[in-house]
């Protein structure tokens, strides 16, 4: 039987492990077979390694830190900040060579050591603006 302590240090090694060290093949390690990813945008790749591997894609050097964990029960909740450089397409988007920082909150299922569901939100309007994707928003009228 898992502890959330267990939980807590499963999703910290996977941020670490998996996005920090590019280390795609670790993902057997962390995430359970038919885990579903409630989040991952419609027209995208459903398959975890696969949309991650377009997300390493696209910002190459990107670290992720964990800034607050808690957990209760079988889930655990993921404040993070991911910062990188946009090199490569993404979504549609061409690369801009801009630096980018995102924020995050993913919330996690375990179930036996490994994650079976997940669900995200990240600033997507912020890191469209930084990538001059999008105006940033004028002053309130």
């Amino acid at each position: 039987m898992t502890t959330t302590d267990d939980n807590k240090a499963l999703v910290q090694r996977f941020f670490e492990e998996v996005l920090n060290q590019k280390n795609l093949a670790a993902l057997d390690q962390f995430i359970s077979p038919g885990a579903v990813n409630h989040t991952v945008p419609q027209g995208m790749p459903q398959e975890t390694s696969q949309f991650l591997g377009l997300y390493l894609s696209a910002i190459p050097d990107i670290k992720v830190t964990v800034e607050d964990l808690m957990a209760d029960g079988d889930k655990v909740v993921a404040r993070v900040t991911s910062r990188g450089t946009h090199r490569g397409a993404f979504r549609g988007i061409p690369p801009t060579g801009k630096p980018i920082t995102v924020r995050g909150i993913n919330i996690f299922r375990i179930a036996n050591g490994k994650m079976v569901e997940h669900w995200g939100l990240t600033d997507r309007l912020d890191a469209l603006q930084q990538l001059g994707v999008v105006p940033p928003l004028g002053p309130a009228s």
